[in-house]
């Protein structure tokens, strides 16, 4: 059974190139939020393994989302072209991918979320 990953990203492009590498990755993407109210409803009523978080999604910091997923204990990694210094300190635990990523950043980011060290 493949895994599936809820994408949340703004930018359609990205989301089409993520959507493609986790494809080729043998991922199943269960669906692909734009916005924060969006990803807040997918969060809440899809079906996913992971979900991957683009942190600013039109001005508007994804941490709710992110909240959301860790009170549901659901595994996730952000993606951001801001590194780490964009992230809330509280959540710099959580794998980035940092853009523009390639598929085999994207796979071990997924695979650290998926498999957290302890």
């Amino acid at each position: 059974m493949k895994i599936r990953v809820l994408i949340v990203e703004d930018e359609a492009m990205v989301a089409m190139l993520t959507e493609d590498m986790l494809i080729d990755l043998g991922f199943e993407v269960s669906s692909i939020a734009s916005n924060l109210e969006d990803a807040m409803t997918r969060v809440r009523e899809d079906d996913f393994d992971v979900a991957l978080l683009d942190v600013n999604l039109r001005g508007e910091k994804v941490f709710p989302v992110a909240e959301e997923l860790l009170l549901r204990q659901m595994p996730f990694a952000f993606t951001t072209g801001y590194g780490a210094d964009g992230i809330r300190h509280d959540l710099r635990a959580v794998p980035v991918a940092a853009k523009p990523f390639s598929a085999r950043e994207l796979s071990e980011v997924l695979a650290r979320a998926l498999h957290p060290s302890p």
